[in-house]
């Protein structure tokens, strides 16, 4: 063989070597993930191929599937209370795709999990369908219907998280306003035509509220203020004065903070009268004597500036509340009231609210009890985590005494229950710069235990923009309290 024969024979010989090892690279080392990938046309239609499992919330499917014919996707999805359970479940469609908990389980409800494989063998053998898996929730469906009932009735665009503070179940995860996914679930020009009117729609109704926005908690932050003041050593009585001048000269700055229960009662006010009237000054004054990195420090132990899960991976995840880093001392001082560059979810402050109710303990949220496989049998179970040591049993005490006296005699007297043990913070957060553009928002936290012992941490985020409301009506008392009252007892009366 002459030389360029013999180079045209190795040049070929390698090119056919180079397409053999591919051909294995892309069948056994990537074969897995290309079977698996969300584009894989072969992946999609098995998505619908068949009915899907189902979501539960307290032994009741509150999803299911619906024959459609003539195509290759040949069920959609329905859902009952769809607008209702809808941050929840998210949607499951054949256009659109998936999303929360539809998407973070999709395996299990489609039935292609690796754990079912012996019962796909068995079905394939015994010419049965495939079936799909369940997701059984730890929503309470009547603290559900009282958040989201609480959240249309006003009118207002906000979000409700109620968690049970010793194991970290979610128990209510509602936002407004919301959606229906079964009108999109399919793949007509009408339902595709349904998606993108919600998409564009200014009120946000595809918006996760709960998980997935974050704002200035307002005087609801005030909790963690005074749990990082006295688990610092800053206050040690809270009954004492402050010695906190009211107005509060912001430091480095001419501006000075007042508040709204006026003067007289804010300056020098203890730590426990500052709670109940929701003093400015009494905060400010805390935070700056903590300074940053001790009021950083206490916010992280709450679960600021780090991925919050409502599960342990996938399409759940919550967006990060910021504590910001390299603050100035005015910049300090304002997160003592919740404003500044200060931002956190509603998931956020129901954590805080029942890690406080907890004795100092922050159990990470969660809101898949168990998983099952098509024949019911449990494949799953999810176990309560100790997420931090937030603080001390004595300062979560000390909080709770304020926060229950404020309940009693102070701003959160609307979400007192009858036979409940009950504490509330009330908050109104600015949103801008120039305060008198824009309207502010409201929240309310709080928590309620009974006779029983059973407990519940509410978190209330209203965003008034919808309504037709004063600006001097706006207050996370008037407002929200309403809401967590109605949540509490759906949880706690019996």
């Amino acid at each position: 063989m002459n030389r360029p024969l013999r180079r045209v024979a190795i040049f070929c010989g390698l090119l056919i070597l180079a397409l053999l090892l591919r051909i294995n690279w892309v069948q056994f080392v990537q074969g897995e993930t290309l079977a698996n990938h969300e584009h894989n046309r072969r992946v999609e239609i098995a998505q619908f191929a068949e009915p899907r499992g189902d979501i539960i919330v307290a032994g009741r499917p509150v999803t299911g599937s619906k024959e459609v014919a003539g195509q290759d996707f040949k069920y959609k999805r329905t859902f009952t209370d769809g607008p209702m359970y809808a941050p929840v479940t998210g949607f499951a469609s054949q256009a659109q795709g998936m999303s929360l908990l539809e998407k973070t389980y999709d395996s299990i409800l489609s039935g292609q999990d690796d754990r079912f494989a012996f019962k796909r063998a068995r079905d394939i053998l015994t010419g049965e369908p495939l079936r799909g898996g369940s997701v059984v929730t730890t929503i309470d469906p009547k603290a559900q219907k009282a958040a989201y009932k609480g959240l249309t009735d006003l009118g207002a665009r906000g979000a409700v998280v109620a968690l049970e503070p010793s194991t970290g179940k979610v128990l209510a995860l509602a936002s407004a306003p919301s959606y229906d996914p079964s009108v999109f679930a399919g793949m007509t020009f009408k339902e595709g035509d349904r998606f993108k009117a919600l998409a564009a729609d200014k009120s946000k109704p595809l918006a996760n509220r709960a998980l997935r926005e974050a704002f200035p908690p307002g005087s609801t932050f005030k909790i963690l203020t005074a749990a990082a003041a006295l688990e610092h050593g800053v206050v040690t009585d809270v009954d004492a004065a402050s010695g906190a001048p009211s107005p509060y000269p912001l430091p480095l700055s001419t501006s000075k903070i007042g508040s709204e229960a006026g003067d007289a009662v804010c300056a020098k006010a203890s730590l426990k009268t500052a709670m109940q009237f929701s003093c400015n000054n009494v905060f400010l004054d805390a935070a700056s004597r903590l300074g940053p990195d001790k009021m950083r420090e206490t916010a992280e132990k709450f679960g600021f500036n780090a991925d919050v899960y409502s599960d342990d991976f996938g399409d759940m995840l919550a967006t990060k509340s910021l504590y910001p880093d390299r603050l100035d001392k005015p910049g300090t001082a304002l997160t003592g009231m919740g404003q500044g560059s200060l931002t956190s979810t509603p998931m956020q402050m129901a954590m805080v609210t029942a890690a406080i109710a907890n004795d100092g303990e922050l159990m990470q949220p969660y809101i898949v009890d168990k998983l099952l496989d098509p024949e019911l049998s449990p494949v799953e179970e999810h176990e309560p985590k100790l997420k931090s040591r937030a603080v001390s049993e004595d300062t979560a005490r000390s909080v709770r005494e304020m926060m229950e006296f404020t309940a009693r005699e102070g701003s959160a007297k609307g979400a007192l229950i009858d036979g409940i043990t009950v504490g509330g913070k009330t908050g109104t957060a600015q949103r801008g710069v120039d305060v008198d553009d824009e309207v502010p928002y409201g929240w309310f936290v709080s928590y309620g235990k009974n006779a029983d012992g059973a407990s519940v941490a509410v978190a209330v985020f209203i965003d008034p923009t919808d309504m037709d409301i004063s600006r001097a009506d706006i207050s996370g008392g008037r407002l929200g309290s309403p809401i967590a009252r109605e949540v509490m007892r759906a949880v706690l009366v019996k």
